[in-house]
């Protein structure tokens, strides 16, 4: 027989299912829960952490014990540094050296153009990881120690902060999320700083840290650093800190006068309670306010970040930024009658921008499918709120206009299934049937013909 031999995009999709096979098992054992817990609901829960989502049919912090809380920390935290990653970290601790196989695999799951480096490249990510989610769980101590005390407090502060970083917006402390907290700088402009960083993407951090040590080191004056880093942190970077203000004074705007969101608020309060929505929108999924109260035109800004998410080969999810600003950049160019997609005086690969347009129409029509199912099964549900349940399903943030818990099974089901294909991507679940592309078949030149379009 021959020996099966997988795809990275099927590794990958396998074991993310497998992991999340593994977390619903274990997340189902009595020694787990402090409560009954029906397999689904843990099945449900197990996706939304290695998924790094959100969603939730029941409360964590009422459901499952310390160990069953320390099994979901644990699925966040693979989740969100992904699987490759966490089993090459596996191998170092084990002493075990790196193969090429593995090699080509990390490289084609980082879109990383070379293969030297490769292992120091994921040992920073992990210690980027380390030091980032540590400094985090400090400054969350200093908030949660004085309520809960020493060690629940250092608990709580060391939970959140992975939960954070890794954009999975899953908490344990309550129903409320993080809405007692809508008053505290330290809570919210900490779990703002953790998620931003998590959706950076490891590549961009990696841009960052080679070309800030030649600065440092005199190689490089420090006027030319942001010029010097490459062109996919420039995207990154430009795309986050707009979409981060667009957010915001959309936000403020929409629901300054809600009162069932902001209206109360001092004027301070509105505008971090405005900046917190825009950044968890980017997808994390903490909540600082009522999401089910937010007014329409919210909701609907709130569908538009979510499906945009953050940033590749991060702890984030959506179509990406650099996809967005792709397509951008591209209708920018056929206006101006150019024929390249042009950015920061460099033109982006054809294969990328079909890439890119691909990326966005696959996720669009497994959201447009998820949503309309649910519609279905859901017919005295909002639309509306179907539509933020999906598109939080599909962006791996895990906000909910309080929809969630009330579904059927069935739309359950769907939501599961979007999670999971916003996770691995689901232009990756698409290649994942598609496996190999034919010998040949890419190289085929054909007669070119014109059609009509617009």
């Amino acid at each position: 027989m021959k020996k099966l031999r997988l795809t990275t995009m099927q590794r990958i999709a396998m074991g993310f299912l497998g992991i999340i096979l593994l977390g619903g098992v274990l997340l189902w054992l009595p020694i787990c829960n402090q409560k009954p817990i029906a397999f689904f609901d843990s099945l449900f829960t197990s996706v939304s952490a290695v998924c790094v989502t959100g969603l939730v049919t029941i409360v964590p912090a009422e459901q499952f014990t310390l160990l069953g809380k320390l099994v979901l920390l644990l699925l966040i935290q693979i989740g969100g540094l992904g699987v490759i990653a966490c089993t090459i970290a596996f191998f170092l601790a084990l002493r075990r050296r790196i193969t090429m196989k593995e090699r080509v695999v990390i490289q084609q799951a980082y879109g990383l153009d070379t293969l030297t480096g490769l292992v120091r490249f994921i040992i920073r990510i992990l210690k980027g990881t380390l030091l980032i989610e540590g400094i985090g769980a400090v400054l969350f101590s200093l908030q949660f120690i004085p309520e809960y005390g020493v060690y629940p407090g250092i608990g709580y502060g060391i939970f959140h902060a992975i939960s954070a970083f890794c954009n999975a917006g899953i908490d344990i402390l309550g129903q409320n999320s993080f809405i007692d907290y809508v008053g505290s700088p330290l809570v919210n402009l900490t779990t703002m700083f953790l998620i931003v960083m998590g959706g950076l993407g490891f590549p961009v951090w990696h841009d960052i840290h080679v070309n800030t040590k030649k600065v440092l080191k005199g190689r490089k004056p420090k006027g030319r650093l942001i010029k010097r880093l490459g062109l996919q942190s420039k995207i990154v970077l430009t795309m986050t800190a707009a979409l981060l203000l667009l957010g915001t004074a959309g936000f403020f705007l929409l629901e300054y006068n809600n009162p069932e969101t902001m209206k109360n608020f001092s004027l301070g309060q509105k505008l971090m309670a405005s900046g917190f929505q825009s950044v968890t929108t980017r997808t994390a999924g903490f909540a600082a306010v009522p999401q089910g109260g937010l007014t329409e035109g919210s909701k609907l800004l709130g569908c538009v970040l979510m499906f945009i998410g953050g940033s590749p080969a991060g702890t984030a999810g959506g179509v990406k930024t650099t996809t967005i600003a792709m397509l951008l950049l591209t209708a920018l160019s056929v206006l101006r009658g150019r024929k390249d997609t042009e950015c920061f005086g460099r033109k982006l690969d054809d294969s990328i921008v079909r890439s890119g347009i691909t990326i966005t129409l696959v996720t669009f029509l497994f959201w447009l499918i998820g949503t309309g199912v649910i519609t279905v099964l859901e017919p005295r549900a909002e639309y509306l709120d179907i539509m933020y349940e999906t598109t939080s399903a599909i962006g791996t943030v895990g906000l909910s206009a309080d929809l969630t818990p009330s579904l059927s099974r069935a739309s359950q089901v769907v939501l599961m299934i979007l999670m999971y294909a916003g996770r691995i991507g689901p232009m990756t679940m698409a290649l994942v049937f598609a496996g190999k592309a034919r010998a040949g078949t890419q190289f085929r030149e054909l007669p070119e013909k014109r059609i009509m379009l617009g």
